[in-house]
């Protein structure tokens, strides 16, 4: 251990040990907690950490950059006595920058408006606005059926090699350049979206970019990558930084926003790798005790307020190891988020896409976004009408494989043909088809209409006469 040599309150020449991505600093004076750090080696190039931990005399320094090339007499830790900031600007859309928002297209640094810290807070629930108003997102199982609000978190629970990329660049396109329903084109081009990548591959990335490009989308389009090659302890800030440019545009700019992150798993590994190098008592699965709160501290910053007209709506994306739910990620995720939209492996071998499994996924917001005047008065009981059939079509595909199909009654033999119908041309859509609500509407009708009337008891009188077809497709 060297002797480290006190330069006054802010700098120290020597470090007593380093772990990993971790410098360890004795000798210092009054610093906090989150405190940005300029870590100087012995060849003077320099690069930034936080403060992560402090104690007596003593701060544990986790190195952006990470730490190889660092000597333990040779560094020099400066302490900056304030929390990271990030420019923010409205001129930051259209831009790519690295997780730590430093530009990665080859522009200038934006012109600040100001300085901001990433280290924001939830918001006040006292200060909350309750969402009310739907966004098209142009997906028939998200629109129809789990549909998002502004102001909503709906996370996408996906698995290895599904196709959640696809889902979040057709999302982002379709929400950036199409009108969000019940407003009007002038209002809806100030739509934003923010996208933070996480451990992402370098073609994944390569995708999302040159997807955005090609669609006009980028020019409404801030995005913050790390990749998977950049240094892990770079994911703990790179959501941060994506949610304070979001709370600027939308609080200040009074913008609505859709926040992609992506992939939250990745940023828990980063986070359980810090928490074990710093010797923490692991809990589930060896992820840190407070996965929790640390998860609600980024979903949180999610809303709409009193004082602003604009709003954050936070669609994270996670993969889920080995499939499992019940993994602590997507367990806790689902806990502090309002619903969540989850990816079906079998109906991704089936050639559907989007593969959304329409039973587990959920909207708890749903019902205060549809119905007459926001999407149409039919949307409820519709909505209701539709899990049922197909809940009963999950049932009857059971009985099938042990009597087979042809002993089924003809009701149920109606079911499975139904339940075949639903997959094929409702959850199934083209990765550049945008439906409109009432188109995806209407083929939930037409696929009902398979179905005696006799088994739909979620809809009411009057709707069945206006909207249900018969064999040659009239009303």
């Amino acid at each position: 251990m060297s002797d480290a040599l006190d330069l006054g309150v802010n700098e120290v020449v020597g470090v007593s040990r380093i772990e990993g991505p971790l410098v360890f600093v004795e000798g210092t004076g009054s610093i906090g907690y989150d405190e940005v750090v300029e870590i100087i080696d012995a060849r003077g190039q320099m690069r930034l950490g936080r403060v992560l931990e402090v104690g007596e005399g003593i701060a544990v320094v986790e190195v952006f950059a990470g730490t190889t090339g660092l000597s333990i007499d040779g560094t020099r830790v400066h302490f900056l006595g304030k929390p990271f900031h990030i420019p923010v600007a409205e001129e930051m859309l259209g831009r790519i920058f690295n997780g730590l928002g430093k530009p990665l297209d080859g522009g200038p640094a934006p012109l600040a408006d100001r300085y901001a810290d990433i280290n924001g807070q939830p918001i006040n629930p006292t200060a909350r606005v309750y969402p009310v108003d739907y966004i098209q997102t142009g997906i028939s199982t998200i629109d129809g059926l789990n549909t998002l609000l502004r102001g909503q978190k709906l996370p996408l629970f996906s698995g290895a090699g599904l196709p959640h990329d696809r889902l979040a660049a057709q999302i982002v396109r379709q929400a950036a350049l199409g009108a969000p329903a019940g407003q009007s084109s002038a209002k809806s081009e100030q739509f934003a979206i923010v996208f933070a990548a996480m451990g992402v591959k370098h073609d994944v990335a390569s995708y999302f970019r040159d997807s955005f490009t090609e669609s006009g989308a980028l020019t409404r389009v801030t995005m913050f990558l790390n990749l998977a090659d950049d240094p892990p302890v770079e994911r703990l800030v790179t959501p941060r930084a994506a949610l304070t440019l979001a709370e600027y545009l939308a609080f200040e700019r009074n913008m609505h926003v859709l926040v992609i992150l992506t992939d939250m798993t990745n940023y828990c590994e980063a986070l359980r790798q810090i928490s074990n190098i710093r010797g923490e008592v692991p809990s589930r699965k060896g992820y840190p005790g407070y996965l929790y709160s640390d998860l609600a501290s980024l979903y949180e910053r999610t809303g709409r307020i009193k004082t602003s007209e604009g709003s954050i709506t936070q669609l994270p994306i996670l993969t889920m190891p080995n499939d499992d739910i019940t993994h602590p990620v997507p367990d806790l995720t689902g806990y502090i988020t309002e619903g969540q939209i989850t990816l079906n492996r079998d109906l991704d071998h089936q050639g559907t896409y989007p593969p959304v499994a329409v039973l587990p996924s959920l909207s708890r917001l749903m019902k205060d976004g549809i119905g007459e005047g926001r999407t149409r008065a039919d949307h409820s009981h519709w909505s209701s009408q539709l899990f049922a059939a197909y809940a009963h079509v999950q049932d009857v595909r059971a009985l099938a494989s042990v009597i087979g199909e042809e002993e089924l009654s003809k009701a149920d033999q109606q079911y499975l043909k139904f339940g075949r119908a639903f997959e094929q041309e409702f959850v199934n859509q083209g990765l550049t088809e945008n439906r409109t609500i009432e188109t995806t509407l209407d083929i939930g009708w037409r696929l009902l209409s398979m179905l005696p009337k006799e088994e739909l008891t979620r809809v009411s009188p009057g709707e069945i006469e206006q909207y249900y077809m018969d064999s040659h497709g009239a009303h």
